[in-house]
């Protein structure tokens, strides 16, 4: 029920009124010695002294303390010079106008970035967009080192990424260029090779990217310069946005990059066609050698064969001489005659005698000959 509700015969105060008990004598009592403590000093009975050292009192109470958050630093200036860094937390100090605090975002995370145009070593011309993204590790330094921070930074990260942009060739600046080359290279390759290679079991990781690794050079520049002129700025990341060729040049740029595809192109192509001519001209060079020394060790073994038979064929004519001229007699006219289409006989007939061995052979061919007549001569032997 309310405190004050009508018709339960006495006002119900909570501040005097607990539970049904009389006021507290120790709190009323505090409450007015501190109200007359307060009418005396205001109502010039204490004097005018005694309110200035009141409210000096209460100056320095509630002036002696800063409470710094966690992503804050507190830089404490001594009569504005610098004294101390405060952690964050509840920290004591010297009131104004002895000691202020200045309080610094340490932890957020500030960005800057623009587009510039420079000029790389091979003397072409790119448009850069890079973002730098840095916090404060010295609030002293970014307090009375720095004007303006993100143009300090602006300016700075510029100079580093001319520098690392300046000394490098426009193929390792563009990664993207690099790309459709490697893309065109392994196209011709696939188009000249039937068979894929088989895949290596441990594939070795792809190659970093040449524009990552170009702003981590600039990144180390920039946070150099950064510190060389006490700036208290820490880099987090810089990165390579955009790398593009003006808009002027961009016709020609692409006819130069299509020049270029071309180029690798027809070098892939040369390379594929070497590729399969060589290992054929080897195998062929490796077989004609094969059969040059097959032909060698023939000829070396017939030659050794026939010296053999010869030596043989000579004790046995040094034994029988007339068997053996007769058995070579022999076999001459065997391989002579074996080749032959004609067959004659000079037995004393008197017919000449045709036989047609080879006459079905193909390339072949038959010749008519008329029958000759035996007539005898005046000795009485026969003639034509």
């Amino acid at each position: 029920m309310a405190w004050n509700e009508p018709g339960s015969g006495k006002q119900r105060d909570p501040w005097k009124d607990s539970g049904g008990g009389g006021p507290s004598p120790d709190f009323d009592a505090l409450l007015k010695r501190i109200g007359g403590f307060f009418n005396r000093l205001f109502s010039g009975g204490g004097g005018p002294g005694v309110a200035i050292v009141a409210i000096a009192l209460v100056w320095v109470v509630w002036d002696s303390s800063a409470i710094i958050k966690a992503n804050e630093s507190g830089v404490v200036l001594r009569f504005g010079q610098y004294a101390r860094t405060m952690a964050p937390g509840f920290n004591l100090k010297w009131p104004r106008p002895i000691e202020a605090v200045l309080k610094v975002d340490a932890k957020n995370v500030r960005a800057t970035s623009d587009q510039v145009r420079m000029l790389t070593k091979d003397e072409n011309i790119v448009l850069v967009d890079f973002n730098v993204q840095y916090t404060v590790a010295d609030p002293q330094q970014f307090l009375f080192s720095v004007r303006d921070p993100d143009e300090t930074v602006k300016q700075a990260a510029e100079s580093a990424v001319r520098e690392v942009i300046g000394s490098s060739g426009l193929s390792s600046i563009m990664p993207d260029q690099q790309q459709t080359q490697v893309e065109t290279a392994k196209d011709a390759g696939d188009a000249a090779s039937a068979t894929p290679p088989a895949p290596a079991p441990d594939a070795a990781p792809p190659p970093p990217n040449p524009s990552a690794e170009l702003a981590g050079a600039a990144q180390k520049v920039l946070q150099a310069t950064l510190n060389r002129y006490d700036t208290g700025l820490l880099v987090q990341q810089l990165n390579f946005q955009n790398v593009r060729p003006p808009q002027e040049v961009k016709e020609a740029f692409d006819d130069a990059i299509s020049a270029r595809e071309d180029r690798q192109r027809r070098s892939n192509e040369a390379d594929a066609y070497a590729k399969s001519v060589i290992p054929n001209a080897r195998g062929d060079a490796a077989r004609i050698l094969a059969e040059a020394e097959g032909y060698k060790a023939e000829r070396v073994a017939t030659a050794d064969g026939d010296a053999q038979r010869f030596s043989l064929i000579e004790s046995e004519y040094k034994a029988a001489p007339e068997v053996t001229r007769k058995r070579l007699y022999i076999e001459t006219m065997q391989k002579v005659l074996a080749e032959s289409t004609k067959v004659i006989d000079l037995s004393g007939g008197k017919n000449l005698l045709y036989l047609p061995i080879d006459a079905g052979k193909p390339g072949s061919t038959v010749e008519a000959v008329a029958p000759a007549v035996v007539t005898p001569d005046a000795n009485g032997k026969g003639g034509r």
